[in-house]
């Protein structure tokens, strides 16, 4: 079970996941991975002990991949060449494989997509029975292949009353329950006030805030699967969204009161997601909903720290949308660190979003 952990000034969002796939960068191109969405492996079918169909997206367009296939907890590292692929233009595809002789009676079989270039994904099934998932409509991978974790936003909440939230990269066919509880919870154990849909993917729902936390100034919110395997949650102040003053042309109306947003038209917690890393060497980065055209000051430091006060690694532009892909060096002092965090952070301080890594190179 991996654990993943994404911070913010203002909310938490902290996603837990049960996984068989295991996705990569290979190090030597972590300078240049932001040029590259993840590649996905997912089991489709198997045909115990004869071969198995793996679907696999988000691979980069003309490479050639080695497939290869090995003992379970290998990786599938210098496994038996069991075919290859070419990506062509880059699109989802689906391509089957012979189980080698050697492996025809193993119970688990790590597989392996391998390039020249250094880009890996692989992934591994049960050898034991046929077994087989249908496809989703509009979606590459069936319930036996979902990838990835399930996360959602706060959208909007109106105070004492309503809390909407919006989604993403949920599994189809479960139904999580959602529980509203005290900060500081993770709403583990709080009151139940409705459950999702089991469509899957990204939607938003509104959820009653139960009365007795009516008047709490921040609140935890919590999805929890059917299965335990997967849940996330996330917190909000427990107030309306700020209004962005915007004038009417030719209007005489008096402009409100502060406070409102400083950054006109933005509203909303920056992100940071880890994209890859290399042992001592960089970390690459996705920001997400950052203010547009603001200088962030950039900070690793030990774990546990949230960054603050850490190492002035660089300077990044958030850019016209606030979102942006960037590498960054692991500064000297904290090489061989296990754990680093790293913070991103407007000058005047008001907006910041920070992370951890482990620091080696399996992301």
């Amino acid at each position: 079970m991996f654990l993943k952990k994404v911070y913010s000034h203002k909310r938490i969002l902290l996603v837990v996941f049960s996984l068989v796939i295991v996705v990569g960068l290979a190090t030597g191109l972590v300078g240049n991975a932001q040029a590259y969405a993840t590649p996905i492996t997912s089991i489709v079918s198997i045909n115990s002990g004869v071969s198995v169909t793996v679907a696999g997206t988000n691979f980069p367009s003309g490479q050639n991949f080695t497939v290869r296939m090995g003992p379970y907890g290998s990786d599938g590292v210098g496994g038996t060449v069991v075919g290859s692929y070419n990506t062509g233009s880059g699109a989802y595809f689906t391509s089957t494989y012979a189980i080698p002789s050697a492996l025809k009676g193993v119970d688990k079989i790590a597989i392996r997509f391998e390039s020249p270039q250094g880009i890996f994904s692989y992934n591994w099934f049960n050898n034991t029975a046929s077994t087989s998932a249908p496809a989703v409509p509009g979606s590459p991978f069936g319930p036996y292949g979902y990838t990835g974790y399930p996360t959602f936003d706060i959208s909007s909440v109106s105070a004492g009353s309503s809390v909407t939230i919006l989604t993403h990269n949920m599994p189809v066919g479960q139904v999580f329950t959602v529980r509203i509880g005290d900060f500081g919870t993770l709403g583990i154990g709080g009151i139940v006030v409705g459950s999702t849909s089991d469509s899957g993917g990204s939607f938003s729902a509104t959820y009653a805030i139960p009365s007795a936390l009516a008047s709490k100034p921040k609140l935890a919110i919590r999805l929890d699967g059917p299965t335990g395997y997967y849940y996330a949650y996330n917190w909000f102040y427990n107030n309306a969204a700020p209004v962005i003053y915007t004038p009417i042309p030719g209007s005489t109306s008096v402009p409100p009161a502060p406070p409102y947003a400083p950054y006109s038209g933005f509203y909303g917690v920056p992100t940071i997601f880890i994209s890859a890393v290399a042992r001592d060497s960089t970390v690459t980065v996705s920001g997400n909903n950052f203010p547009p055209n603001q200088t962030l000051n950039v900070r690793m430091g030990p774990y546990g720290t949230l960054g603050i006060g850490g190492i002035l690694v660089t300077t990044q532009n958030s850019g016209s949308s606030g979102s942006f892909s960037a590498t960054y060096s692991i500064p000297g002092a904290l090489a061989g660190s296990p754990k680093i965090a790293i913070r991103l952070e407007t000058s005047n301080g008001y907006y910041n979003g920070y992370n951890w890594f482990y620091n080696n190179s399996t992301y």
